[in-house]
């Protein structure tokens, strides 16, 4: 495609003090807070890899194929031109480039194939992936979580091989035939939701072993083209159920005998966000499937898979803020209004220092809690810290998106509320993380669970938040309260309360442990002593002109 400058003499004006888009950076080189984040947890060694990928996704060439992707979702073509059932996805070019640009890049397969912080690097090509378009990190994400479920199955050595490939293959095939694979997963059904235990999927047992048929529906399954999706349903027991037990299953899109299975896509769901990603409702019609893990384990196995996605989750949603606080401060930076620049207005600067803030510490918390997935092997702490840490950070990190995304578009006016920016997409993305892989009451719930019956994480949660005493106050009570919290007992209704305080008390735990200290000083100061509703509506002395310029793209 041919670009040509745009006119800017006009018959009746001429157009000036227009911020260009945001292209042409590298969202790795350029951006220290990221570069660093991604050192502090050991995934510097990898920085050719990010950098090649952080090129890309700020090319203008690659910025167009994610709006392209948005602008023409995907299309569902349940039959052939001769009305033959095939329950199959139409995507977009601009999607399956998108697609071959992240798999290529080791989004799905980077994590399983070095010791050096692997899931660091992981979350590093997420977040760089994202600036071009979230949508596509959906696919890339589920691959690369399915692969720790699959070690259950000893025969599933050729489907970790294919997910772990780094090759995009689109080809509707039998996976023999293919040379990479994406993963998906059907948890969900319509009468439960989260409540999977309220799932009626069965499966019957073909001549015994691990092979089964399965018959029931799944409410959302997310990349329905995926060549194999991780499900659950109900196995044994009597004819009415009663006994059954719940297993992991998973279902290919082809049966081992070269037939397409009989997995049938009802339709395509009309999300608010992620347009570009296909997510569907499906019927299993005597599937054909394979267990995964123990008989009756079904949730212990998949949660492997879950626990990786909420990874991303969060890592995806620090990665959105991160973007979001790049863009306001670079259009504030070439934008001015009353004989002034918009960066060097006060209340302007306090409002993009904020969100400067968030970003350093949604970034400084998502790469300690994904430090502590590369730690886990070896250190029980570090295991103990993550199962604790990771639906903490994911609440709060999702939860704070939403409102981050529509003040990057305040600081923009107008021209970023109109549907030529990327803003308005990365708003409409933005609430996605924070209900995927459990909305907030079932995650704030997940931290209850984990304290109440992991000794281990409650120590690993204290003795993370342990440096923070007597740095002030207001951090002091807030340790106090928490302590009084798990000391009494912790009720249900209280379990927002507690995960918000510990995510704040994490964060600013990260920050420390990252050296950033007026970083530190200003979220004590502004999320901890006061909590002003608004970004730029606190009292606390913070400064503006480190964070602003910590935020401030390097290109």
């Amino acid at each position: 495609m041919t670009h040509h400058a745009p006119r800017t003499e006009l018959s009746t004006h001429s157009v000036f003090n227009q911020s260009p888009p945001l292209t042409g950076v590298n969202w790795h080189d350029d951006d220290v807070m990221l570069r660093e984040a991604l050192g502090r947890a050991g995934a510097g060694v990898h920085a050719a890899s990010l950098s090649a990928l952080g090129g890309e996704t700020g090319s203008e060439a690659v910025q167009e194929l994610g709006r392209l992707a948005n602008e023409n979702p995907p299309k569902f073509k349940p039959f052939d031109r001769f009305g033959q059932r095939v329950d199959e996805v139409e995507f977009h070019p601009a999607y399956h480039d998108l697609m071959a640009l992240g798999l290529e890049a080791g989004v799905s397969s980077a994590a399983w194939k070095t010791d050096k912080a692997g899931h660091a690097l992981h979350a590093g090509l997420l977040i760089l992936m994202g600036h071009a378009d979230s949508g596509v990190c959906c696919p890339m994400s589920m691959t690369y979580a399915c692969v720790p479920a699959l070690r259950h199955a000893d025969w599933a050595g050729d489907w970790i091989k294919g997910a772990t490939s780094g090759a995009y293959d689109p080809a509707f095939k039998p996976m023999e035939a293919k040379s990479g694979l994406t993963l998906g997963m059907a948890m969900t059904e319509k009468q439960g939701g989260s409540d999977v235990r309220a799932n009626t999927t069965r499966a019957e047992p073909i001549a015994g072993g691990d092979e089964v048929v399965l018959t029931g529906h799944k409410w959302f399954c997310s990349a329905p083209m995926s060549d194999a999706f991780l499900t659950l349903a109900y196995e044994g027991g009597d004819a009415s159920g009663d006994g059954a037990a719940m297993s992991c299953f998973l279902v290919p899109r082809w049966r081992p005998d070269g037939t397409r299975n009989t997995i049938e896509i009802q339709r395509l769901k009309d999300k608010l966000g992620d347009r570009s990603n296909a997510s569907s409702e499906i019927e299993y019609k005597q599937a054909w499937a394979r267990r995964v893990g123990e008989p009756g384990r079904g949730v212990r196995t998949i949660i492997e898979m879950v626990n990786h996605t909420r990874l991303d989750c969060l890592a995806g949603s620090a990665g959105l803020i991160r973007t979001v606080s790049a863009h306001a401060i670079w259009h504030a930076d070439r934008r001015s209004a009353f004989q002034r620049r918009l960066i060097d207005q006060p209340l302007m600067r306090e409002v993009l220092a904020e969100l400067a803030l968030e970003a350093e510490a949604a970034l400084a918390l998502a790469f300690r809690v994904a430090q502590s997935f590369d730690n886990a092997a070896q250190n029980p702490a570090e295991a103990a810290f993550a199962r604790i840490a990771t639906p903490i950070a994911k609440y709060w990190i999702c939860k704070r998106a939403p409102y981050l995304v529509y003040e990057a578009m305040e600081a923009h006016g107008g021209a970023g509320y109109v549907e030529e920016h990327p803003l308005p997409r990365m708003f409409r993305q933005s609430p996605l993380n924070a209900i995927w892989e459990g909305s907030g009451n079932v995650i704030a719930l997940d931290v209850l669970r984990a304290l109440s019956r992991d000794a281990a994480a409650r120590e690993a949660l204290d003795a993370e938040l342990a440096p923070l005493a007597g740095l002030h106050p207001a951090v002091d009570a807030r340790l106090n309260a928490l302590r009084e919290m798990m000391a009494g007992g912790l009720s249900e209704a209280r379990a927002r309360r507690f995960t918000e305080l510990s995510a704040t008390l994490l964060t600013a735990a990260a920050l420390q442990r990252a050296g950033l200290d007026p970083a530190l000083a200003a979220y004590i100061g502004r999320r901890i002593a006061e909590n002003a509703p608004t970004l730029g509506a606190g009292e606390a002395t913070i400064d503006t002109e480190w964070l602003v310029s910590r935020a401030r793209l390097r290109s």
